[in-house]
């Protein structure tokens, strides 16, 4: 596996950029989902333990901000990170903290809206480059993180 300069790699030619992300993506998601619950644990004393009655909101700010900070400093979550996957940009490179935002505003909006969700997960399954609802409107996919 060689790191494309410009975009991202084609899926034809270098198919191990791609192998197994999918499942990879679905396991950081566990990942990330149990980091964002301890986050949220951690956060509650801090609300005079009142969050319990808006636990909903508190994920989804807790879940936007680690999201977002972690996109932004590695182009990839704690979870991604485990799983040795990458999120790139459509010219292949890293995710700017601008990107990153949308590409979190967009995740967060696809989990609030089931639907969207569920079509999101098909494309990452369907599509050659595994890209998700959010990935085909920015241009981003995630990859095996290169050698």
């Amino acid at each position: 596996m060689s790191a494309t300069l410009l975009g991202l790699p084609d899926p034809v030619r270098e198919p191990d950029f791609y192998r197994g992300v999918a499942a990879k993506r679905a396991l950081a998601w566990v990942v990330d989902a149990t980091i964002t619950f301890g986050l949220c644990l951690l956060v509650l004393p801090l609300t005079a333990f009142t969050a319990l009655f808006w636990w909903p909101v508190l994920w989804m700010i807790v879940g936007f901000l680690y999201r977002w900070a972690t996109l932004s400093s590695g182009s990839a979550t704690w979870g991604m990170r485990v799983m040795a996957i990458t999120i790139r940009g459509p010219d292949g490179a890293r995710l700017d903290p601008v990107t990153a935002f949308l590409h979190t505003l967009g995740y967060t909006v696809s989990v609030a809206l089931v639907p969207l969700q569920i079509l999101s997960a098909a494309l990452m399954v369907g599509l050659g480059r595994g890209q998700g609802l959010t990935d085909l409107v920015l241009g981003t996919a995630a990859i095996n993180r290169p050698a």
